[in-house]
């Protein structure tokens, strides 16, 4: 068996959910043409279209807001930001609309949606994107928050998340 690394583990585990279901989609910043800061998404929009994978400004809160209004209505977006400081952009959507809805309907709505967003100091740019916002998310009811610890988990817990009917 091939030996992935994370962001090929993550690309296949992307393409091979958008393959199995047409419902799923993609939106982010530089996620198209360039494959995402990280290349995650390599490829994935000249495989599907640039109606399943989206580029969009950089506007977490747009991102987020619109991504929440798809899952609302049937789809199951897929939703990077470049790195984990930046969801406090999309902080409302995120715990007023993101976590809250299912609740708040009472189960009527789900919100299908994963919002992928990589962190820490690894990524070489400690002074301006190593901040670790996932112990605040997994505090919020109404989210899953699922951190791989390698390839191979990373692959199963990001094909399990685009699956579940509640936000991870």
């Amino acid at each position: 068996m091939n030996k992935l690394t994370m962001v090929e583990a993550l690309n296949l585990a992307l393409s091979e959910e958008m393959a199995r279901d047409e419902s799923v989609c993609m939106m982010g910043e530089d996620i198209g043409v360039n494959g995402g800061v990280f290349r995650v998404t390599k490829d994935l929009q000249s495989q599907f279209g640039e109606t399943r994978v989206m580029d969009t400004p950089l506007a977490e809160c747009g991102i987020v807001g619109t991504a929440v209004g798809m899952a609302l209505y049937g789809l199951r977006p897929v939703v990077e930001i470049q790195f984990s400081g930046f969801t406090v952009q999309a902080f409302d959507q995120i715990e007023q609309n993101m976590a809250r809805l299912r609740n708040r309907t009472q189960g009527k709505y789900t919100i299908p949606m994963v919002l992928r967003a990589p962190y820490g100091g690894g990524i070489r740019a400690v002074e301006h994107h190593s901040e670790s916002r996932e112990a605040y998310w997994a505090h919020t009811p109404g989210l899953k928050v699922v951190i791989p610890s390698g390839p191979r988990n990373a692959r199963a817990l990001l094909a399990a998340s685009i699956r579940s009917d509640d936000p991870v």
